[in-house]
This record gives structure tokens, sequence and C-alpha cells, in this order.
């Protein structure tokens, strides 16, 4: 079993809130992670055909037998929300460890019913840094690239072809029908192969509503279904304090390069090497590699990227409240002098203080200058990010 860096977040949080929500993708370890976790919780999951008939029929009598459960794709019964809200508001010693794939249908309704009771986490697939205390330490770039961070892949052995081939045909046989009812899955499959095709730029939702031949409403109705359900995710333009002209779109980006290698059909980790969007999928694996630093740490995101009306561009920034950071991402192996200069240009007309501005890339190599830091992509650890 792998060990996550978000369990030291998780542990620190049991008892300081009465529920603990626990969402991220289908397949990234939510219930190995609770289980290693809450070994002696009564443990109950809503895929489970009896277990929800059970719940479904006489939720009272489950919960009185114990007020410390760990209830396992909860978003699969909404209405046991308002039971476990009743319950920690009468029980200050009562304790819930909730779970859910499906990240819109589920977090509105803990939002909405669970306010001020519940503390969330994100677990997305695995990082880099977490497998780096595993057998494959050493896998290359292109390797770590290609194979993505699904937890099955490492602990199965099983081929990153196949299980994301499987893995696709489920999500968009199963999960999407239990999202929104989809006429052509066809149609849609098409669309997000396309959305991979957009990795790392503005979206323009005329092209793809032109390329896949639905109107504009289904074009966003259709992206909040992939964010609803971890496949992709808008990254927001940085615009406060500034007072030239930037831009306002956000730039499309998926939760695991894997699943956008095998969406691009890229047919192994050689062809990675020579594959005419490997700049913007290696971009991605960095962004994700920092969205999974966040998020393990129990933190926001806060990630942004800027770009003026000269294209002029930070691939990166975090917003740390009264400080910035920015990062900068080349996919090339050997440092060029030029790496440095959107940090210099950000740093001359940003509003508010810059905190270890870096430079990440392909390479293996680290280099401090005055400007910032030159970091490889292995040493992104060392990086503070929090």
């Amino acid at each position: 079993m792998i060990n996550r860096s978000i369990e030291a977040a998780i542990q620190e949080r049991v008892g300081k809130y009465p529920v603990i929500t626990i969402t991220g993708p289908r397949q990234s370890g939510k219930t190995t992670l609770i289980k290693k976790l809450f070994p002696t919780w009564p443990f109950f999951n809503l895929e489970d055909p009896e277990t929800l008939e059970r719940f479904s029929q006489d939720p009272k009598a489950i919960f009185s037998q114990s007020h410390t459960i760990v209830i396992d794709e909860i978003q699969r019964l909404p209405i046991l929300l308002s039971y476990i809200q009743v319950i920690v508001d009468e029980d200050p010693k009562a304790r819930f460890i909730l779970s859910g794939s499906h990240n819109l249908l589920m977090m509105e309704n803990v939002s909405q019913t669970l306010a001020g009771r519940t503390t969330i986490f994100y677990l997305l697939p695995l990082s880099y840094e977490e497998l780096s205390s595993t057998d494959y330490s050493g896998q290359d770039l292109n390797e770590s690239i290609y194979k993505g961070g699904y937890p099955r892949i490492y602990n199965s052995g099983i081929e990153p072809e196949w299980f994301f081939q499987d893995y696709l045909a489920t999500y968009v046989e199963r999960d999407v029908r239990q999202i929104k009812n989809i006429g052509n899955l066809n149609l849609f499959s098409r669309f997000i192969a396309i959305c991979a095709s957009q990795i790392g730029q503005p979206i323009n939702y005329s092209n793809l509503a032109n390329a896949v031949g639905i109107n504009l409403r289904t074009v966003n109705s259709w992206l909040s279904i992939l964010e609803t359900s971890y496949i992709v995710y808008r990254l927001s333009p940085y615009h406060k304090n500034f007072k030239k002209r930037i831009t306002k779109t956000a730039k499309l980006y998926f939760f695991d390069t894997g699943l956008a290698c095998s969406l691009l059909r890229i047919p192994g980790v050689e062809a990675l090497d020579k594959y005419y969007q490997r700049g913007s999928i290696f971009e991605n694996f960095i962004i994700n590699e920092v969205l999974k630093t966040r998020y393990n740490a129990g933190k926001r995101p806060d990630l942004y990227f800027w770009q003026d009306h000269k294209k002029n561009e930070i691939d990166l920034i975090i917003d740390k409240g009264i400080e910035l950071q920015p990062i900068e991402i080349k996919s090339s192996s050997t440092f060029r002098s030029d790496y440095f200069k959107n940090i210099r240009k950000f740093a001359s007309i940003s509003d508010m203080p810059l905190k270890t501005p870096a430079v990440i890339y392909g390479g293996d190599n680290n280099w401090e200058s005055e400007d910032g830091i030159l970091l490889s992509w292995r040493n992104l650890s060392e990086l503070d990010l929090n």
C-alpha cells in the first residue's frame, strides 16, 4: 500500500470537526485511505446494493447502533446528510467520515446541509512525491506523465492503455448517466477527446462547439460535467492588482496526464517525446503536482495563471494572500537564459511581493539566480508551495 501525503492533514483534524468529508476522482484511493486511517470504524459503502437498501429503508436503525461511522459514496443517498446534521448537533461525541466521487452532486449537498460541521479534503491520484518512496521512484519524466497517478496502475501492475480504456468506458457509460442523462454518449466521448487536445490553452467555447457539432450551452454543460467528475479543471487568470489589460479566459487542464495521453491516443512512453503537444502536457503535469501538494496539505489551491495583452505570461501563480509565487514551466531538459524573462516582467508590475519565483523544467539540475530558482521537475517538493 502506498502511503498518501494527505494522511497527516486528515488525522490532525479528526476530533476537531464532527464530520470529515473526503472527495476526489473515482479510483483515486479514497476507500483504501479511509480503511487505513480508520480501521475500527463501522464502514458502509453505498455502492453496495444491500447497504444502499438498508440505509434507504431504515437509516435511524443503523445510526442508532453507532455515531462513529464511515459512509462511502454518500452522494448515492443525500438524505443521510440531514440525519447526520441532527446527530452531530445533538451528540457532541458523534464522528462521521464521508466520501464520494461526484464533486458537484456531493459538495452542493454537503455544503448546504453540513455547513460549519465538516472539513473537506480532496484526494487526487498519486503524486510524484508519493511514488518516490516506492519501487517506482526511478521512473523518468515521460513515464511519469504517461502513466499518470491512478493507484491501480501501480498496485496491480495494470498497463496504462488497459486501465484508461476501461476507466473511460465505465465513466461514460455509468458515471455520466448518474450526473446527467446525455442522449448521445458517442458525441460526449468525442468531446472529452477534443478537450484533451486543448490542454494548456485558453478555452475557446465556439471552437469546441464547432468541432463536436453542439451548441455553446451544451459545451458549458458538458465542461461542468467533466469538472464535476474530476476529469478536467479550469485554471482562472489572475487579475488582481494590475492596471494593464489581461486575458479573462480560463485555461483547460486534466486532473491526470495519463488519462489525457490515452485520450490523445499517444501509443506509448517513447512516442511522448516526439508528440507535438508534449510541452503542454508537461505543463499540465507540473500544475497537477502543485495542485496535489496544496490539497494534500489541506489547503485551498489558490492557483492561477497570468497573461497580459502582449502575451507576456506566467504559467502558474499561487496566491498566498499577502504575497504571490510565480512559477514558469519549461519542458526542455536544458536551461536557457530567457526562462526568467516573464518572471522579471511580472515582478516589475506586480503590486504584491513575490515569494521564491521559480522555473520548473525538464532537466535534472537546480540553480539559483537573482530572479529566482531553476528547479528540476524531480525536485518540486523542495519548493515551499504552502
